[in-house]
């Protein structure tokens, strides 16, 4: 059984690091993913994924990206439930576990 993603997205805001009760820091990200097909109208779509970066990962992107960089996630998902006015909320979440970073709005603004 294989539980992995791949997403090429361009960052929609710049990163902040957090900390979690247990101190663990950590970053969300959004991901502005372009569908590979056309809609009705012969328009390109486009999809925004959130992203959690743990630790070392998240520090590690949030010192080299920005707001409209794209990068590269590779990762997992993840389900989790809880209750909410005596709902039960199914959640699922896109977990990183690598990043690569393909290319800069600054570095293309400079060549």
């Amino acid at each position: 059984m294989l539980n992995q993603l791949a997403l090429v997205g361009r960052l929609v805001r710049d990163i902040e690091m957090k900390e979690g009760e247990s101190g663990k820091k950590y970053a969300n990200i959004t991901l502005a993913v372009p569908r590979s097909f056309k809609n009705m109208n012969g328009e390109y779509d486009t999809d925004f994924i959130d992203c959690t970066l743990w630790e070392m990962i998240a520090k590690n992107t949030m010192e080299y990206c920005h707001k409209g960089d794209i990068i590269a996630v590779r990762g997992r998902l993840q389900s989790s439930v809880y209750e909410q006015d005596e709902k039960k909320i199914h959640k699922l979440d896109v977990i990183a576990e690598k990043i690569s970073f393909l290319s800069s709005k600054k570095v293309e603004a400079d060549e």
